[in-house]
């Protein structure tokens, strides 16, 4: 169980990140941006929890996560996000580079990407589709859909995310 939500997760963070000659990058401005997702999960399996240990050694906000994510209830997660023109060039704005994951897109412009996504992670496969749109050139919203199959479960993972362009300097966020 611990697997598919840190599949989730990982899935989540690398979302946008893909290799593509045809993408239209997204009309956003370069700068420090505020990113707010929501996350929920249904389908987990009748389990017990992580061990307390293990729980223990989480950073409390982290804890909060998973503990929310196992109740089946929302969670939402505030981060921030410098955006630079390499990231908007790769559509890499908002995500890490996660690498274990295909992405098609399915249409592009500078206002809307949608994209098929299929991840793979040794046994577990998460097939969705991920839809970003640039409200104005500082502001932006999405929302994912996956499907996570592993030993013969399904969890399903839904995620909206805002977000919005703070200023110029980014400072220590990278």
């Amino acid at each position: 169980m611990r697997k598919q939500l840190v599949l989730g997760l990982f899935v989540f963070c690398s979302l946008t990140l893909f290799a593509g000659d045809n993408i239209t990058p997204l009309n956003l401005k370069e700068g420090l941006w505020e990113v707010t997702t929501t996350h929920s999960m249904s389908g987990m399996p009748a389990a017990p929890s992580l061990p307390p240990d293990a729980l223990a050694k989480l950073p409390p906000d982290q804890r909060a996560k998973i503990e929310a994510m196992m109740s089946g209830r929302p969670s939402t997660d505030v981060r921030k996000e410098c955006i630079t023109k390499e990231k908007l060039a790769k559509n890499a704005m908002f995500s890490k580079d996660r690498g274990n994951c295909t992405r098609t897109a399915v249409s592009s412009t500078g206002s809307k990407l949608e994209l098929k996504i299929h991840c793979q992670e040794k046994d577990t496969a998460s097939d969705g589709t991920l839809v970003m749109e640039a409200l104005t050139t500082d502001g932006a919203k999405g929302t994912m859909h996956l499907v996570t199959s592993s030993d013969g479960q399904n969890i399903k993972m839904d995620f909206t995310f805002s977000s919005k362009y703070l200023g110029p300097a980014c400072g220590d966020v990278k």
